[in-house]
């Protein structure tokens, strides 16, 4: 029996992450890579749940590394600090993804990403230009991802492109988008029963730039006031994670996604970054960030420029 190709996305995984992994296996397959087997590096949130039980998936299984030449195929993401640990064991054959290139490898290999809102748009793209037919199933979950990465299309990392591919998903999953996604976007901002550490995990990002560690993470609700009032409890969680994994920043964005904005908490030596990139003064490590509600476009560009 031939070894697996493991496919996956990055550390906690949002619904594009485990999703687009469950749909590059079977775009994988559909070309003739049977050995394609979508898994998972971190926990299903509930958004992505959601989707899941919607369509009957149980779930993808769980790895924490990688042997010595493992064949892989990463969607969603490119960055070594959000992949499994020992990436470099690894043999990588494709990336699909859709941000900033931060990646280097010493041999050839498949890489796509392009300036879209959402990986599943790139993959939709892949299912048209190889004339593969793409099922029900498959569309939905399609448009699971890109109603995740764009707010129903609210984000301003929406593209055009976006736009167009999920009016075809539509069609093809015969659903009502704005019902599904309002629904599916609901489910993830249930918040009740998460530990703090669990919900600054919930959709966390580190970055690194010239040496310097710094983390983002977002957590999607529908009343910010509701989050804060954990405050002094995230708090002395974010102090420890920046303690345990050497970061310089630590940045909480709470996003209400009705209302498009977010409060961010910032906390570590370079938080007076928060004014640099967005003429806020922090106030007791706080500050309200109007109209912010990306991670990729609007809170990491100018962090990362800034520190």
């Amino acid at each position: 029996m031939e070894k697996e190709v493991f496919v996956f996305g990055h550390r906690n995984p949002d619904t594009d992450s485990i999703c687009s992994s469950i749909v590059m296996e079977d775009f994988e397959k559909k070309m003739g890579n049977q050995n394609a087997k979508a898994v998972r590096i971190g926990n299903i949130n509930k958004e992505t749940r959601y989707v899941l039980d919607y369509l009957k998936i149980k779930d993808i299984p769980y790895i924490e590394d990688v042997e010595d030449n493992q064949e892989v195929i990463l969607v969603d993401h490119n960055e070594a600090t959000q992949c499994v640990s020992n990436i470099e064991n690894a043999k990588i054959l494709k990336v699909i993804d859709h941000h900033t290139m931060n990646f280097k490898a010493p041999y050839q290999l498949y890489y796509r990403t392009e300036p879209v809102g959402c990986t599943a748009t790139v993959l939709y793209k892949l299912y048209q230009e190889n004339n593969i037919k793409m099922e029900r199933n498959i569309a939905i979950l399609c448009l699971s991802c890109i109603i995740s990465d764009t707010l129903l299309l609210k984000s301003p990392t929406t593209t055009e492109h976006d736009k167009k591919v999920l009016e075809e998903l539509a069609k093809i999953a015969e659903i009502d988008v704005n019902k599904y996604g309002l629904e599916m976007l609901k489910a993830g901002t249930d918040l009740g029963d998460f530990s703090a550490k669990e919900l600054i995990n919930i959709d966390a990002k580190v970055f690194e730039k010239e040496g310097t560690k710094f983390e983002i993470a977002q957590v999607n609700t529908v009343s910010i006031e509701d989050v804060l009032k954990r405050e002094e409890e995230l708090k002395a969680v974010i102090h420890k994670t920046i303690e345990e994994k050497g970061l310089s920043l630590f940045v909480l964005a709470i996003t209400d996604i009705f209302n498009s904005n977010s409060e961010i908490i910032a906390l570590g030596e370079k938080a007076g970054v928060i004014k640099l990139a967005f003429g806020k003064e922090l106030v007791k490590d706080r500050a309200f960030l109007e109209g912010v509600t990306s991670r990729k476009k609007q809170l990491l560009p100018d962090i990362d420029k800034n520190i």
